[in-house]
């Protein structure tokens, strides 16, 4: 059986040729493959540990489960699908909100463990129907409305927890940060929020010396004087240990919030899929479905000894567009590393101890770059917000999720925010479209034309490319 774990040198070995390009199944010398995969390891941290940390889980064994789930995913796809599978921060929200309702981390990692399983089951019903399956329930109406009220519901989360704690260094980490990924290019766009950490532990050091502890909010919400870099954490860890593990728990209420990010999920993944598929030339139709159950068998791997989920990471896209590697070798690599940083305690509390002032500027940033991926997955379907059938559902969700809108059944069930708002529009969506007029009913793309064409012209678009 080939598992995609055998590649023939590419050229001399050290440098492609101009214009030349490594394919999945090819690599350069294990030196400079090995410093590939560092490399990927550089851009997926940023988010990868920032998730856990804002989860409210153990970011070493975040990290280290990762590169698990890379290896999950480099092996059920043969090594035809180059990616790293990081922390999905598409559930930061959903464990802000399970915690919110009482949780705890077994609470949270046992409703994204299930969230995994269904991710999973998707990807065997498209690898069964294809993903006309998909596109019949969640149109890029619905997909881009999930997206964004995930996204946007994250707001208060920024401004009552991480803002308060020292509004100076987030005001001047989010200007560091937007700037860094605007006027940086190739691979250092895509670190940019890496970089704006650094930038945050460097500033919050630096005032600290100048001026000494702040009086302010500090992670528990108690306003108190406390410096705003605390590194006790980091001399008394150890330099190799296992990570904290636990088991997940299972509760209707925390589950039923995270089943929405299924939806975002799969977007990401064809989304992800396309993209690979374009820059390499080849045709990933029938990798689709793979690629989505492998990405759910390693959420649940992960969640089942307490991990964050995982999903496809735009940045070691941006990587491979830049180096024009698209070897499956630098990702195992990558996942290796990956695999020893989780084994080393010390690095966890480094990140355990980011300033809450430092989240803050981050955060405002990337919370608000998830809620507008769903404006870019209308944009690239050009979605008509004129249309009723269309604005009305997203419309009513966007608000519900954003606003946190609550639905009390009985005295022991409620639906609020994620869940009622993904509920509105899907079934809002498909209701007014049963009784709309004939005429509002215009043929809208199959899929996301910017994220993914995996219809009866598959074959022909991968020609296309590959041309």
């Amino acid at each position: 059986m080939d598992l995609g774990v055998r590649w023939t040198l590419h050229g001399d070995g050290r440098t492609p040729a101009p214009g030349a390009v490594v394919r999945p199944d090819e690599r350069l010398s294990w030196p400079r493959t090995a410093g590939l995969g560092a490399q990927h390891v550089v851009a997926m941290f940023g988010a990868s540990f920032v998730a856990p940390v804002l989860m409210g889980l153990d970011p070493n064994l975040a990290i280290m489960m990762s590169g698990v789930a890379t290896v999950v995913f480099l092996l059920a796809t043969r090594g035809r699908v180059p990616s790293y599978l990081g922390c999905s921060l598409s559930f930061v929200g959903v464990a802000a909100v399970i915690r919110a309702q009482g949780g705890s981390s077994a609470t949270v990692t046992g409703a994204v463990f299930v969230v995994g399983a269904a991710l999973f089951l998707v990807g065997l019903a498209v690898r069964r129907f294809g993903a006309r399956i998909i596109h019949a329930t969640m149109p890029p109406i619905v997909t881009g409305a999930v997206v964004m009220l995930i996204g946007f519901n994250l707001a208060p989360v920024t401004a009552a927890t991480y803002w308060p704690q020292d509004q100076w260094t987030a005001l001047f980490v989010m200007l560091f940060t937007g700037l860094a990924v605007v006027c940086l290019r190739g691979f250092w766009s895509r670190i940019a929020i890496f970089l704006g950490l650094v930038f945050g532990y460097a500033l919050s050091w630096a005032l600290d010396r100048v001026f000494g502890r702040i009086h302010s909010a500090d992670a528990s919400g108690k306003v108190t004087d406390h410096w705003r870099l605390d590194l006790s954490g980091v001399g008394r860890a150890d330099w190799i240990g296992l990570p904290d593990l636990h088991g997940p728990s299972f509760e209707w209420s925390a589950i039923l919030v995270a089943l929405p990010v299924v939806i975002a999920l799969v977007a990401e993944n064809a989304g992800h899929v396309k993209a690979v598929g374009e820059m390499t030339g080849d045709n990933l139709d029938d990798k689709l479905g793979t690629a989505i159950s492998a990405d759910g068998v390693g959420s649940m791997l992960s969640t089942a000894v307490g991990g964050p989920p995982n999903t496809t990471y735009s940045e070691n896209i941006g990587v491979m567009a830049a180096t024009r590697v698209y070897s499956t070798a630098a990702y195992w690599a990558a996942a290796g590393f990956a695999l020893l940083f989780g084994l080393c305690p010390k690095f966890g509390a480094v990140v355990a101890a980011i300033p809450g002032g430092v989240l803050g500027g981050i955060t405002v940033i990337l919370y608000g770059m998830i809620g507008l991926l769903g404006a870019q997955i209308w944009l690239n379907a050009r979605v008509d917000l004129r249309n009723p059938l269309n604005l009305v559902p997203a419309a009513a969700g966007i608000i519900i999720g954003v606003g946190n809108v609550s639905m009390e059944f009985t005295d022991t069930f409620s639906l609020s925010g994620i869940a009622l708002g993904t509920l509105v529009v899907i079934t809002g969506y498909h209701a007014l479209r049963a009784f709309a007029p004939a005429h509002l009913k215009t043929q809208e793309p199959l899929l996301d034309e910017g994220t993914s064409s995996y219809d009866t012209d598959g074959a022909e678009d991968g020609q296309r490319a590959k041309s």
